[in-house]
């Protein structure tokens, strides 16, 4: 039997059925505002031995696998050299790999060469999730995300560039009323210029003991309601001007689940929250919302 997952699991909804690897335990960066996911988990890599053995266990289980997803929350901070080990030995265990996936931030992209990017995914490492959050630049420092819009537009560019597929994830709700503008408009522009081949919306939702949540209840952060979350997501999508890009707000954070292909559907998607709007009994109920 594989070894469980130690500490708390966060994959995408895409990755339901990846068999998920654990490479590092939390997250390198740890510092965003609103996340409590891996606040009190200290971040360390795990060792290539006991990664392999799971590898090797996983691998008598089923050898049939066919898509990996490697935890925790920033695998791309691992070297090149590091990396390459770890795929190889999946390659080498799983026959029918087709695909493995993991979180990453701009920075450890950046840090990279394009030789290097395109060696990852010539070794498999053929998708990446990487959490824009807001394009506004004031609103990412607030949330001490730890890089620019900018950078993370040049790291999505860079990474598709050599092949590997770029899922990007935006948090509605993330500037507040006061900056649900600004947000919308500025997520836009950074997508547009992304132009990743995913795309796809959260909610923000208030988690006790974040500091987000302690500006909240101070008065300094206003959460939206979901009317206006909807409003937020029609300023958002009618200004993103991409081409063929999956968008989906399929994760459980959300009001309404919806999906498309941008910019092909945009006016579909932009009627579908026009009448969610007028009916409200449509939406996800507060305490259906999870994370």
């Amino acid at each position: 039997m594989v070894k469980p997952h130690e500490g708390i699991l966060i994959r995408p909804p895409s990755e339901r059925n990846s068999f998920l690897l654990q490479v590092t335990h939390g997250c390198s960066h740890n510092k965003c505002t609103f996340c409590l996911t891996y606040k009190f988990i200290k971040f360390q890599k795990r060792p290539i031995r006991k990664i392999a053995e799971d590898i090797k266990l996983a691998a008598k289980w089923n050898p049939s696998i066919r898509r990996v997803f490697l935890c925790d929350g920033n695998s791309m901070c691992l070297s090149t050299e590091e990396l390459v080990r770890i795929l190889d030995t999946l390659i080498a265990h799983f026959p029918k790999l087709e695909r493995v996936g993991t979180y990453a931030n701009a920075n450890d992209i950046l840090s990279k060469s394009n030789e290097e990017l395109a060696l990852l995914f010539k070794k498999k490492l053929k998708i990446a999730y990487l959490g824009l959050e807001s394009g506004n630049d004031l609103i990412l420092e607030r949330m001490r995300k730890g890089t620019t819009s900018e950078e993370m537009v040049q790291a999505v560019i860079k990474a598709q560039e050599c092949g590997i597929d770029m899922s990007v994830i935006v948090l509605l709700g993330l500037g507040g009323k006061e900056m649900s503008k600004e947000h919308a408009l500025d997520t836009a522009d950074a997508v547009s210029r992304m132009n990743p081949r995913y795309l796809s919306a959260l909610t923000l939702m208030l988690l006790v003991g974040t500091p987000l949540y302690r500006e909240y209840l101070a008065g300094n952060f206003e959460l939206m309601d979901p009317v206006s979350i909807l409003d937020e997501l029609q300023v958002m999508i009618s200004n993103i001007e991409v081409a063929n890009c999956l968008f989906r707000t399929n994760h459980a954070s959300n009001y309404l689940p919806i999906g498309g292909t941008l910019s092909k559907d945009k006016e579909k998607l932009l009627k579908l929250i026009e009448v969610a709007k007028e009916h409200q009994e449509l939406l996800r109920p507060e305490s259906h919302r999870a994370l």
